[in-house]
């Protein structure tokens, strides 16, 4: 069976909005957002005393508002949901096999300070007659990664979405990540990281593939 994309503009409104950073809808364009945080941010580095006349800092605004837009916080454009493919599952025979993905690469941006928080993601699923693409899986955590976030409702929003995308219940997810607001700020502690789970299905409920997973950490 070739691999088959969720197109359903419904089921991926309900994957995205689930358990949501606060959001405010502007309907502005990104061309006219891009805009306007290019002339607020110009305000702020007058402010904090720049010379914007300075060749290294001319284009700073612009560039500041680019990255925010079309990068670190891609994430709050739905648009910007990655494609999922999905492949029949043909050994459903196995009903104890669990799939891990470890080490997956996390960068997001605390929305208190927005300093960045940087660490790692374990997610693993147990499948329900389909599997994910595993490239997909990364992408997910991107996409939430890529917003305004506190590491609790990012761990809560990639597990939900992983569930409702794979129609499965048995989906854990553990992050694990340093916060540069505390490192970089405040208390200035650079040797912290803070652990979020979230576990479902057999995860939350079966002893012995919880401490698997745990174990696989």
């Amino acid at each position: 069976m070739p691999p088959s994309k969720k197109k359903s503009r419904a089921k991926e409104d309900s994957v995205i909005t689930r358990y949501p950073t606060p959001f405010k809808e502007n309907n502005l364009s990104d061309e006219k957002k891009i805009a306007l945080i290019q002339k607020h941010f110009k305000e702020i580095l007058t402010v904090l005393g720049l010379d914007l006349k300075d060749d290294s800092l001319a284009n700073t605004p612009q560039r500041i508002a680019e990255m925010y837009v079309n990068e670190i916080f891609s994430g709050l454009n739905p648009k910007n949901f990655p494609d999922i493919t999905l492949i029949e599952d043909k050994f459903t025979g196995d009903t104890s096999r669990v799939v891990t993905v470890k080490d997956i690469k996390l960068t997001s941006f605390c929305e208190h300070h927005f300093v960045p928080m940087e660490g790692i993601v374990t997610i693993a699923y147990i499948p329900n007659g389909q599997l994910i693409g595993l490239s997909k899986i990364n992408r997910i955590v991107k996409f939430f990664a890529s917003r305004p976030q506190v590491q609790e409702r990012l761990t809560v929003q990639i597990a939900d979405c992983l569930r409702q995308v794979l129609d499965t219940e048995h989906i854990a997810v553990f992050i694990n990540a340093k916060h540069h607001c505390v490192s970089a700020r405040g208390v200035n502690d650079d040797s912290s990281t803070t652990s979020t789970t979230s576990l479902a299905g057999d995860f939350q409920h079966n002893p012995v593939i919880r401490n698997e997973f745990f174990a696989s950490l």
